[in-house]
């Protein structure tokens, strides 16, 4: 053998000649992680049984602590100071605006302008104009999409609502892009301000909708301007964060071509990266409307004109209106329907636009003729008072009578599946790890809370959990939050089975996947407060209903995450493992689902998001914990403090959440 084939092996002190040494280290087995996670939840366990439901911090539902007056008194100092207060003056001119600009709109389209006893434009009116801009947008089928839409929303009753929803939303994603595009420009084209900006993003897009009100309400009144003000601030993001990654994403070739012949930051912002941005814009656009959309219908809490009025009467007012509610949910899947596919289908066209595919003589034909028949139906709509006035009809009515009948029926014959369900998931799930969570004392589960975050996510999410756990202590509502805490964490396990289970289905099988996507996506556009309505007439007000909505709302997204993730493992791999005699459960089991533990991992964070969102909503039929606070903040002055110090719990449930799922993730990349 030559001496070039011949390996040695290392020399060490103790023999030159390569034996290890006797006493030479072995490296130990490293300890898995889940061997660390069992020992954290056992220690948890046991301490929690040996110390029992002491030192749990209680607080009865209208019980308040200092932390609480405080913030009211707070709140009541800004309004009694608002003539002496810069800042409070600001803002009231602000609200001024606000206002007159949205009573103008709704005289304009939705309610009595006054001298006349209708508005300037009737309905009529409104789907010549909304037929022909979605015509020339979209294209003629998703006109025909928006006129039949609206006309349904007025045959079911709700046409004043609906478009007070409507100028509420378009005003304040108007606003959005006056605002957002500016700073996504800069983001896109500095780096500094979009390392400066994200985090504060990424701290916005947490935060559920239903906590923005709480904040916005020490600062506006009640009405059309906090509706505007909170809806700006929750749409915004992304807007913001879309629109500066599209600028980001045109190529660096095309930039350093520009920059060679000569042209300047703005004209290439001008001439280049907008038009190259503008489809992924019109996208970023898209999901700020669907967002404003959502705020909008919760802002019925604040007294906001729209659809959430109707909406949140009737789910306070129990299963016994749940028609009523439904019909009026119905309303708003309809207008998000419409808003999400003609957006879509503008994002679409301007794609053809920008590769230079100009619009036939044909088309200008068709967009003048209906643009001569929107005109007449204004002037119509404007003459005869009868066509201002969207005219009375039996079909809402009908289909709520319907739909409670059909509720009443499910409540007579179900009610022993349902109840069964909902005592079997409480007692098996919900009970026990609330007893753990909540019913600890705070300082084991606090160190429990830090302990997971490191094993998860390491010394970041360890660091962000510390400061959220001080932070809910300080809010002086530690046993709602981690009655919360418990409600997402048994939803998010059920969203991640169901979404495990449709995800793969999807992924391995091409024709599943065409007929659930198109549901998963219409799913994402319903705004969370609808998803209440039907689980409400299965299961009565109570904590499951709050959890299982927020399992039909979360789903959709972690079930397309998932599938996404395991349609990316390599079909090489696939095929390899196939080859040697794997059987398709083996083949999920350890090769897809663990080399697209990224995606699941990403999954579980938003699916925690999600649930967070409605699960606060939930207290309004009969969830309790940190929604139940917030409702009462707002229904209650005297409790308003209480209601604000629970907003801000929520929010760092969410930033705990979202961190330690974030980093976890990064850590199994």
């Amino acid at each position: 053998m030559s001496a070039a084939t011949v390996e040695r092996k290392p020399e060490t002190a103790a023999d030159p000649g390569g034996a290890p040494a006797p006493d030479e280290a072995v490296p130990r087995r490293r300890v898995p992680l889940w061997w660390w996670l069992a020992g954290v939840l056992g220690a948890w366990v046991v301490l929690s049984i040996v110390l029992g439901d002491r030192w749990t911090l209680y607080l009865p539902g209208q019980g308040t602590r200092g932390i609480h007056e405080t913030l009211g008194d707070f709140r009541r100092d800004l309004i009694a100071g608002r003539d002496d207060n810069p800042v409070m003056q600001a803002v009231g001119a602000l609200s001024d605006l606000f206002n007159t600009v949205v009573e103008w709109l709704q005289g304009l389209v939705s309610q009595a302008a006054f001298p006349r006893p209708v508005p300037q434009i009737g309905w009529l009116g409104v789907i010549g104009i909304a037929g022909w801009v979605s015509l020339a947008v979209a294209g003629w089928k998703h006109a025909l999409g928006v006129v039949a839409g609206l006309g349904a929303i007025g045959l079911l009753g709700y046409w004043p609502e609906a478009m007070d929803t409507l100028i509420i939303t378009f005003f304040s994603v108007a606003i959005c892009l006056l605002v957002g595009l500016p700073i996504a420009v800069l983001m896109g084209t500095n780096r500094r301000v979009n390392a400066i900006v994200t985090p504060v993003l990424d701290v916005m897009q947490t935060m559920p909708s239903f906590v923005y009100l709480a904040p916005m309400a020490l600062f506006f009144s009640l009405g059309p301007a906090i509706a505007v003000a909170v809806t700006v601030v929750y749409a915004m993001p992304p807007a913001i964060r879309i629109s500066a990654h599209a600028l980001r994403a045109v190529s660096p070739t095309t930039i350093e071509a520009t920059t060679s012949m000569g042209q300047t930051a703005g004209q290439r912002l001008r001439k280049v990266q907008l038009p190259m941005a503008r489809r992924t814009i019109i996208i970023g656009v898209n999901q700020t409307m669907m967002a404003a959309l959502s705020m909008v219908v919760i802002a019925g809490f604040v007294n906001s004109p729209g659809l959430g009025i109707p909406v949140l009467r009737a789910l306070r007012a129990g299963d016994n209106q749940v028609g009523v509610a439904f019909v009026a949910g119905l309303s708003i899947v309809v207008v998000a329907i419409v808003l999400d596919r003609v957006t879509t289908a503008a994002s679409e066209r301007s794609e053809l636009a920008a590769r230079g595919a100009a619009p036939g003589r044909g088309r200008w034909i068709l967009l003048g003729v209906v643009g001569i028949a929107a005109v007449v139906m204004v002037y119509l709509s404007r003459t005869y008072f009868s066509l201002a006035t969207f005219p009375e009809s039996e079909v809402g009515p009908r289909v709520a009578d319907a739909v409670q009948s059909a509720a009443d029926w499910a409540n007579d014959h179900l009610r022993g599946v349902t109840t069964f369900v909902q005592e079997t998931t409480t007692t098996l799930f919900i009970n026990p790890l609330q007893d753990l969570v909540a019913g600890s004392p705070w300082f084991v589960t606090g160190a429990a809370l830090v302990l997971l975050a490191q094993l998860l996510g390491g010394w970041r999410a360890t660091l962000s959990t510390v400061v959220c756990v001080g932070g809910i202590l300080a809010t002086g509502l530690w046993y709602d939050a981690m009655v919360t805490l418990t409600s997402v964490l048994v939803a998010t396990v059920f969203v991640m089975v169901v979404a495990l289970v449709l995800g793969v289905w999807m992924a391995r099988r091409r024709g599943v996947d065409r007929v659930l996507r198109p549901v998963l996506d219409a799913a994402q556009v319903m705004p969370s407060f609808v998803y209440l309505i039907p689980v409400l007439g299965l299961f009565g007000p109570g904590r499951f209903t709050a959890i299982f909505a927020a399992v039909v709302y979360a789903v959709p997204v972690a079930a397309k995450l998932v599938a996404d993730g395991v349609r990316q493992v390599s079909p090489t791999t696939v095929e390899a493992a196939t080859a040697a005699g794997s059987t398709a459960f083996q083949l999920i089991t350890k090769v897809q689902l663990p080399m697209a533990r990224g995606h699941l991992v990403l999954a579980a964070n938003q699916g925690l998001l999600y649930v967070l969102s409605i699960v606060v909503i939930g207290g309004l039929v009969g969830g309790g914990a940190l929604g139940y606070d917030v409702a009462l903040g707002f229904s209650r002055s005297e409790f308003f403090g209480k209601g604000l110090a629970a907003g801000i719990a929520i929010v760092l449930l969410g930033v705990m959440v979202d961190r330690v799922a974030k980093q976890a993730a990064e850590r199994r990349r």
